[in-house]
């Protein structure tokens, strides 16, 4: 149990992938007590062990975040080891499954939602309560340009990223004079291992449609994060950040 009482606590969902990553060094290396959601253990693991090799010994706690009962148990199990309650939930899980609206299969549909839209919620209110009590938190959102634009063959994914911004917006609105700030970010495309995983000659079609001509970094979207985690950001409140390169601009 950590004794470091002085220390927000903050729980990030979707930890193991490129963007979490970034988010789980960022905070820690701003002083934050961060715990690492995970579902698959052998996977956690082997992440971790790479996180160790880097510097950085995070606090795991299982849970499946698109099942309700599911995270109940993780945030117990991710306060108990933190030794207090979550003050930072970056809600930065999600997943894709692609395809046509007229060829998509429910399930498709299905596990997007849940993933995706159902996990803001399971997480969120599990945590609220305990923010209300203690007069201070600071709810993220990673959304996506999908969620602002819409994108051909994401009805699904664009869906539950849309959900997310007025979830935010209303959620912030009930918050707002309890020390609780609620946003959402909204990442273009980053170069994270999936990324860079697509073909060449399709990657440089999607780099030609970005203003600024690149790919964004992990890293970019963790400084953002990291300041709507601060004391600094407590006057920002139901808003969502573009973060695409100027490719989505409104």
């Amino acid at each position: 149990m950590n004794t470091e009482k002085n220390k927000r606590i903050a729980l990030i969902t979707g930890a193991s992938g490129g963007i979490g990553t970034s988010i789980c060094k960022k905070l820690t290396d701003d002083g934050f007590i961060v715990v690492a959601n995970y579902r698959n253990r052998e996977k956690a693991e082997e992440w971790n062990d790479t996180m160790k090799a880097d510097g950085y010994d995070l606090m795991l706690a299982k849970g499946d975040v698109a099942d309700f009962e599911s995270v109940e148990k993780l945030v117990a199990e991710a306060q108990e080891k933190a030794g207090g309650t979550i003050d930072v939930l970056v809600n930065n899980a999600g997943i894709t499954k692609d395809g046509s609206f007229r060829k998509m299969t429910f399930e498709q549909w299905d596990s997007v939602l849940r993933t995706d839209l159902y996990s803001v919620f399971n997480c969120t209110r599990h945590v609220i309560n305990g923010m209300l009590e203690s007069g201070y938190g600071r709810i993220i959102n990673v959304s996506s340009v999908n969620g602002q634009r819409g994108q051909f063959g994401q009805t699904n994914y664009s869906a539950a990223k849309a959900g997310i911004h007025g979830f935010t917006k209303s959620l912030a609105m009930e918050t707002a004079n309890k020390g609780i700030t609620v946003n959402t970010i909204s990442p273009g495309y980053i170069a994270t291992e999936m990324v860079m995983a697509v073909p060449e000659n399709i990657r440089q079609q999607i780099i030609a449609g970005i203003p600024v001509g690149r790919l964004g970094e992990p890293e970019e979207i963790a400084a953002l994060v990291a300041y709507l985690a601060s004391d600094a950001a407590g006057f920002v409140t139901g808003a969502n950040f573009a973060i695409n390169g100027g490719q989505h601009v409104y």
